[in-house]
């Protein structure tokens, strides 16, 4: 089955408002086995949304839409729809029940736009949204199925878990299976692997890809295969994983979804062991990263943003005179700022940064990009120096990678360099 992917709303096109909706749905169907044909992102008018039906219909047996469905008047996705499918749109009682329930449990109660808001388009089949107030809706013609769901992401998932692909499932076997294996690895560029797996690669039977995925400081290595055959699939894909790791196993952190930093929480809670930060130049970021991940506070104790150097000697017991000596940004300042971290703060690992962020700053012994890291734990303090660029955010995203993928080699007995 062919698929498409509808996406409605101006705040995409002005680039107000990044497109996740499509790349989850994309992923969602592939899964599935459906070809994804082509994705679209069209205006909030009648002609945008026009447009992209009738270029939908005429490429596929299945369309999703997101987008257009609030209680606002420039939300006229299920107009559109009702006039293109030649059907009128009645009120819908359930889901105004629904919705008011909804606002009851914050003591309020809905009002005319939220009664406009349940008028539906009288052929659809009414999908129950129990994320939010607007209800998705199914739609079918010539053989061809249209469904129309919230642009809020969180709402759209669900309906997609939990409505749309258990209703093609009952209805439509897919032509063939699709799985993939998302392989999590830090420390190498995208080029660098590529050459180090280049025989791993060029193995793989026809009915598997591997697709480079890079990002700032990682890079993800997916795996896909197609086939009928669920457990040789399953077994197929993980020979070839294990191929790719005998090469490249000291730069793998994890698997699927997996973020640097829950990959470290993993390995401190299996250890039952503890974490803080001293940062710097970071400001909290490898905090943030880490607190992003529920269950943190199993094995992530807090952290100081000592931006100051009188900070640095109140909280972290960094001396003065070395502060003076070898300045904020080097080796014997960051390693105490560890080590003052893990004693004061009393766990057993701290990993702090101190660098120059940029733009401006640098010397010419110390330009813009440079960054100490260290690590202080249970054997020791560990130091590294990072050379990075002269863009700021992109800096401070980078060290804090860097910082907690440098626990996660110590904790992996692995050399940090």
């Amino acid at each position: 089955m062919k698929a498409y992917i509808l996406t409605i709303g101006d705040e995409i096109l002005i680039g107000q408002v990044t497109d996740t909706n499509a790349t989850y749905m994309a992923a969602a169907l592939s899964a599935e086995g459906y070809q994804v044909v082509e994705h679209l992102s069209v205006a909030d008018s009648r002609e945008g949304i026009t447009y992209g039906l009738d270029r939908a219909m005429q490429s596929a047996d299945l369309v999703l839409i997101t987008g257009g469905l609030g209680p606002t008047k420039d939300d006229i996705t299920k107009k559109v729809l009702a006039d293109y499918f030649d059907t009128e749109l009645v009120f819908h009682q359930e889901s105004f029940d629904r919705l008011t329930k909804v606002y009851q449990r914050f003591g309020r109660e809905p009002d005319a736009s939220h009664r406009v808001q349940c008028e539906l388009p009288a052929a659809a089949e009414i999908l129950t949204n129990k994320r939010g107030t607007a209800p998705g809706m199914w739609l079918e013609e010539n053989g061809r199925i249209v469904v129309s769901m919230p642009g809020v992401p969180y709402e759209m998932r669900y309906l997609v878990k939990h409505e749309v692909l258990p209703r093609l499932r009952e209805r439509f076997a897919a032509d063939d299976k699709t799985r993939s294996l998302t392989i999590l690895t830090a420390g190498a560029g995208e080029s660098t692997i590529a050459e180090q797996i280049a025989s791993v690669e060029d193995s793989l039977p026809e009915h598997m890809s591997l697709a480079y995925l890079p990002n700032l400081g990682t890079v993800r290595l997916r795996l896909t295969i197609r086939g009928d055959d669920e457990d040789k699939m399953q077994a197929e894909i993980r020979e070839y994983r294990d191929k790719i790791e005998q090469i490249i196993g000291d730069l793998v952190f994890g698997y699927g979804e997996e973020d640097i930093a829950g990959a470290v929480g993993r390995r401190l809670l299996e250890r039952k062991q503890t974490l803080v930060t001293a940062e710097s130049c970071t400001g909290g970021t490898m905090a943030s990263m880490l607190t992003g991940n529920a269950g943190s506070s199993a094995y992530f104790l807090g952290g100081a943003v000592t931006y100051s150097n009188a900070l640095k000697n109140a909280l972290l017991g960094v001396q003065l005179s070395t502060i003076e000596e070898f300045g904020a940004v080097s080796e014997q300042t960051v390693r105490e700022m560890a080590e003052g971290a893990r004693k004061n703060l009393r766990a057993d690992y701290a990993i702090a940064a101190s660098g120059i962020a940029g733009p401006d700053g640098g010397t010419e012994e110390k330009p813009v990009g440079t960054i100490w890291l260290a690590v202080a734990g249970p054997d020791g303090t560990q130091t590294k120096l990072l050379r990075a660029g002269k863009d700021r955010k992109r800096n401070i995203t980078f060290t804090a990678l860097q910082g907690l993928n440098t626990l996660r080699r110590i904790l992996d007995g692995l050399p940090i360099d």
